[in-house]
């Protein structure tokens, strides 16, 4: 179950998702949170250089990968505005993250994406425990979702 705490983080993350739109990126964020609370990394989408695997959870993967300890980073949380895709979902598996934490869910931003009229992504949109199965998931959360919606829809308009 989430608490105010993650709750919290969820919304940095869309105010991180919010960053992005403002720069011309789709709108993804995303806060890599250590077992004791304390937020170690975020950051959000940034696929408007060119890049279109600049994704927050590859860079906070990353992050990890280079700055904490295998059992710190099993024990630390991704929370973000939008479920992984399969190549941020891989990534966080390989690296070894702990729970991830998601607003909306890749189901909600397929249906969106039809909704606005957008063509099928390059890659299939997968849940994460087609991923990475053991892993502990949380979401969607319906009372947030709806912030996602909208800057999705920002952005596609």
């Amino acid at each position: 179950m989430i608490n105010d705490t993650d709750l919290q983080h969820l919304q940095r993350c869309i105010e991180l998702a919010t960053e992005a739109l403002a720069g011309g990126n789709q709108p993804f964020g995303s806060v890599l949170v250590a077992a004791d609370g304390t937020v170690l990394a975020e950051d959000y989408n940034r696929i408007a250089s060119g890049d279109p695997t600049c994704h927050p959870e590859i860079a906070l993967a990353r992050w990890a990968a280079a700055n904490l300890t295998p059992a710190e980073r099993a024990t630390a949380t991704v929370f973000t505005s939008g479920e992984h895709c399969p190549m941020c979902a891989a990534a966080h598996g390989w690296v070894g993250l702990g729970r991830i934490v998601y607003v909306s869910s890749a189901e909600q931003l397929a249906t969106w994406l039809t909704e606005f009229g957008v063509p099928t992504p390059p890659v299939r949109s997968l849940p994460i425990r087609e991923i990475v199965p053991n892993l502990v998931v949380e979401g969607p959360f319906a009372e947030l979702a709806e912030q996602v919606h909208d800057l999705q829809r920002r952005f596609y308009s």
